[in-house]
């Protein structure tokens, strides 16, 4: 275990060193590119709930586009936020995230930015809007979780450090997206009726995030994989 983290450690350090060195029309340019080939995917065309993240202001894919676009699409957008909380035992995690909705793009608009330069939700807001996971937490006591089995996430867009041409992802070490969609898992487990189904995993990357054939990002167990990635303006990888 302690090799594993290690691995990822250093894989985290140096795919962010050379991301230090990406200039920002570049990014710009493979934002642009890889918004346009994830609307052309039939899951997102088809998707009428998803999630997005909202990225940090260097370093990584924007999604401003993306949100303002699935939007305007008439979709049910969700962006993620962090729940803080004292855990039971030292054990357990002191955070946990779940995806809540936005109203509009107005809303959209007007999220102000928490200390990584990430537009999130305000906390006074989050009672108001309809959430994933629902009251998991004390700290998300009267957030509203639909009943609804059809208002069920149809496709998440993930950010990550590093990824591999077999759909592998490394993210940036708090397991936020993994915890998430294990609980999602097992939270759809409980509907009633047939088995539903796991959003469609999309992952979203500059292209020197994207390690070259024949090598992978370290993993376990408890990593999702992709089902789909798109790196800039390169050819989209898939099941």
């Amino acid at each position: 275990m302690a090799t594993l983290r290690t691995a990822k450690k250093e894989l985290r350090r140096h795919i962010r060193q050379k991301l230090s060195h990406l200039s920002e029309q570049s990014i710009q340019a493979q934002s642009h590119a890889a918004k346009e080939a994830l609307v052309s995917l039939p899951e997102y065309q088809a998707a009428r709930r998803i999630s997005v993240y909202l990225s940090m202001p260097k370093g990584e894919l924007s999604t401003r586009s993306i949100v303002t676009e699935a939007l305007r699409d008439g979709k049910e957008v969700y962006v993620p936020y962090i729940f803080n909380f004292t855990p039971p035992t030292t054990e357990s995690p002191t955070s946990v995230m779940d995806m809540v909705a936005l109203h509009s793009q107005e809303d959209f608009e007007g999220l102000h930015q928490d200390s990584w330069g990430i537009p999130t939700p305000s906390e006074s807001s989050i009672a108001h809007r309809k959430c994933c996971l629902g009251q998991q937490h004390p700290q998300q006591a009267g957030v509203e979780k639909s009943e609804d089995e059809s208002e069920n996430l149809e496709l998440v867009i993930m950010p990550g450090v590093a990824f591999d041409l077999k759909l592998g992802r490394l993210g940036h070490g708090k397991g936020y997206y993994d915890r998430f969609l294990t609980q999602y898992q097992r939270l759809l487990g409980k509907v009633p009726g047939p088995e539903k189904q796991m959003p469609f995993l999309v992952g979203l990357a500059l292209e020197e995030q994207v390690l070259p054939e024949g090598q992978e990002v370290p993993t376990d167990a408890s990593d999702w994989r992709l089902d789909a990635l798109i790196a800039g303006s390169k050819p989209v990888q898939r099941h």
